[in-house]
């Protein structure tokens, strides 16, 4: 009698070559992405392993291949709605291009290089980073085993290590000449720049298109870009006499929206004009209508993925950086 304890055997690749008819190095192939294979072999191999219920085993072979089809995706900040956009067409990206994604979530207290060095057990393909930027020693280990690292929106130049960063010059220049053609001539900017690279590139850049139209300018500090400092912030807007106001993401200017319209009619003109940042689903909601600049995140994660699969391929390529365009989405905020 068979021992129900140990229950089905499990199908290998073996019994996937004997009912296909094939070799074992064949259904290898078959699975495996631009491997040469025929198209009537990888057909068989196919239909041999759906009746048998087989499927690859990645971190098995894996170990074999000392390299992973794995990628890992570090992000923190998961409450933004902008992130989970990023890391969706992220991910979308890295499926399509015969990778898969693990992502890691972690904070902005977290150490980035111990979530990296987790990683480094699955013999991963690569790495992404949309959080902060990790150490200069944890990537230079990655570059060590032959791992790459491409960093989202950091301002770390590291060796080795490559960069797609968010046109926040030209996103800062967009908001401020906006505010000013509305009408707006008491202008700030809201952001947390000492924690985010891109919060500080965006109010300088906005500042100083301001200094050069020759129009009033001030930053409005808030702890963290997000909807709470948003809502806290806006409460002494009214008695500042701003009339115009860029803040560094959407999600932070939703903050401000809610605030600024509360007790007000949906179809009142808000006190202030008021420009976000992403582009991000809500801010096309009737609530908010928010003018906002758009981070496109299909471009962005396509630009992100090129970056990864040339530095697969040479690892000793110079450090790039490329830029993703903006775009400015006039809705009712201003």
């Amino acid at each position: 009698m068979p021992d129900r304890d140990k229950g089905p055997r499990k199908v290998t690749s073996f019994d996937v070559a004997r009912v296909a008819g094939v070799s074992r190095a064949a259904v290898s192939r078959a699975f495996t992405p631009d491997a040469s294979v025929s198209p009537k072999t990888r057909e068989k191999v196919f239909e041999a392993a759906k009746e048998l219920g087989y499927r690859v085993n990645y971190l098995a072979r894996s170990l074999t291949n000392k390299r992973s089809d794995l990628v890992g995706v570090v992000a923190a900040g998961l409450d933004n709605p902008f992130r989970t956009l990023q890391i969706e067409n992220l991910a979308r990206v890295l499926i399509a291009r015969n990778f898969r994604p693990i992502l890691l979530p972690t904070s902005q207290e977290a150490d980035t290089s111990t979530v990296i060095g987790q990683l480094l057990h699955y013999a991963v393909s690569g790495v992404i980073v949309t959080s902060d930027a990790p150490p200069t020693e944890i990537c230079e280990q990655c570059a060590a085993e032959g791992v790459p690292i491409v960093l989202i929106n950091k301002g770390n130049d590291i060796p080795f290590v490559d960069r797609i960063i968010s046109d926040d010059r030209m996103a800062g220049h967009l908001a401020a000449s906006h505010l000013i053609e509305s009408g707006a001539r008491k202008l700030a900017v809201m952001a947390a720049p000492a924690i985010s690279y891109t919060a500080r590139r965006r109010s300088e850049a906005f500042l100083a298109r301001c200094k050069q139209l020759g129009v009033e300018a001030q930053m409005l500090q808030v702890r963290i870009n997000d909807y709470r400092s948003g809502y806290d912030a806006a409460a002494d807007l009214a008695a500042s006499g701003i009339d115009g106001l860029f803040c560094a993401n959407d999600y932070m200017a939703c903050g401000v929206v809610d605030r600024v319209m509360r007790g007000r009619s949906r179809d009142d003109a808000p006190p202030l004009s008021i420009i976000g940042h992403d582009d991000i689903p809500q801010a096309s909601w009737t609530a908010y209508d928010l003018t906002t600049i758009r981070q496109p995140c299909d471009i962005q994660a396509e630009q992100t993925v090129d970056l990864l699969m040339s530095r697969i391929a040479e690892s000793d390529l110079t450090a790039r950086v490329e830029f993703t365009p903006v775009t400015l989405i006039k809705r009712r905020t201003a």
